[in-house]
């Protein structure tokens, strides 16, 4: 038996994404989430984590409280994950959602 969940829009909170898409620089965000290891090549440990909040000040020109700020509003509407290891935090994109919401915006419009 396959007990692997798959998010629906019942999941999503679609007015919530749609604020956080608002913002320029957090779609940059969820871009070089894409494709971490072509935008984050600095970064030491694996990617499998994530992408440590640290390696997005440089990559977006950004000061670190407004990286900050993009990354919980992008967090709150489920299109991010964050992953603590030892003092670190690491965001990675939650594919899942973001292919409810196209899934949403496909079928709706």
């Amino acid at each position: 038996m396959n007990t692997k969940t798959h998010t629906t829009i019942t999941d999503i909170d679609v007015d919530a994404i749609h604020k956080a898409l608002a913002n320029p620089a957090r779609r940059v965000i969820l871009t070089k989430l894409r494709e971490p290891e072509k935008y984050f090549p600095t970064q030491e440990l694996s990617y499998d984590h994530g992408v440590c909040a640290g390696q997005f000040d440089d990559c977006c020109g950004l000061s670190q409280s407004t990286v900050s700020a993009h990354l919980a509003a992008l967090q709150r509407a489920g299109l991010i994950t964050s992953k603590r290891v030892g003092q670190w935090v690491f965001f990675k994109r939650n594919e899942a959602v973001i292919q409810a919401f196209l899934a949403h915006m496909n079928a709706d419009l």
